[in-house]
């Protein structure tokens, strides 16, 4: 059993839907983005969320951008993102890791290398936006045969003729993206997200994850009420981009874990 089955199987037996914060590596600089992953689960966070700048990051809104430009400029590498789950790995064996991005840096470091490496440093899943299930034999079957789960976005374009590709090989989780489009635009609304929930939970026992538009406590609940969690990203990362104290930061955090956990 993985981390992140584990977290879930936990959270079942408690009756709680899962919260799970996305924060960009080496934003706004190395160490102050360090205090924040290492104190993300202090504020309630079930599963952090790790993304890993590159220069192109084609799905996402300015904000995240925004943080990866400032993570590179600041020598952010994958090897320091690495470092991040070594870290935590010290003081917690508990909290799933998933490493969030693209293909390029991984496929530049090497897949057998970077899954070694990845693996060793406490990584329990990946979510990697560009690779399409036509490209499995790229880096999710050898993800999966290392012990790192593969988790794959569904969207509101994905009809029942895509779901089964997008499940095939997926584990650990479904990310469900409340909305087309790039992060950090429009709000997620749980009266659209309730059905398409349903609809990929009938295909699957995989838990289902809501992200994408996902800004504040209340919003949090809602969307946690009609899934199995939420994710919230981009309202967090604004609050880092803005320069707040990161005890600020951990307390919004700790909002909008509460709000989750309230569904």
């Amino acid at each position: 059993m993985s981390r992140i089955d584990a977290k879930f199987a936990a959270l079942k037996a408690e009756g709680r839907k899962a919260f799970v914060a996305y924060v960009m590596a080496g934003d706004p600089d190395f160490e102050t983005g360090l205090e924040v992953v290492q104190g993300l689960p202090g504020a309630g966070v079930d599963i952090i969320e790790l993304g890993m700048p590159f220069t192109d990051p084609m799905a996402d809104g300015p904000t995240i951008q925004l943080a990866g430009q400032r993570a590179l400029e600041g020598g952010q590498t994958l090897e320091k993102t690495l470092d991040y789950a070594r870290h935590l790995r010290k003081v917690d064996q508990e909290t799933p890791i998933v490493m969030m991005g693209y293909y390029n840096p991984i496929y530049s470091r090497g897949v057998d290398q970077f899954l070694a490496d990845a693996k060793a440093a406490g990584i329990d899943g990946l979510i990697i936006v560009d690779l399409p299930p036509e490209e499995d034999d790229e880096l999710c079957i050898p993800a999966q045969k290392a012990g790192i789960n593969f988790i794959r976005l569904a969207t509101p374009t994905t009809d029942d003729k895509r779901l089964p590709a997008v499940l095939k090989n997926t584990s650990g989780f479904v990310y469900y993206v409340s909305m087309t489009g790039i992060t950090g635009t429009a709000a997620a609304q749980a009266a659209d997200v309730g059905p398409e929930v349903a609809r990929i939970k009938a295909s699957t026992d995989l838990p289902v994850i809501v992200g994408f538009g996902v800004k504040t406590p209340d919003a949090a609940e809602a969307i946690a009420k009609v899934a199995d969690g939420a994710v919230v990203g981009s309202a967090i990362v604004e609050k880092i981009g803005a320069g707040e104290p990161v005890a600020d930061v951990l307390a919004f955090v700790k909002s909008l874990a509460d709000g989750a956990h309230r569904a």
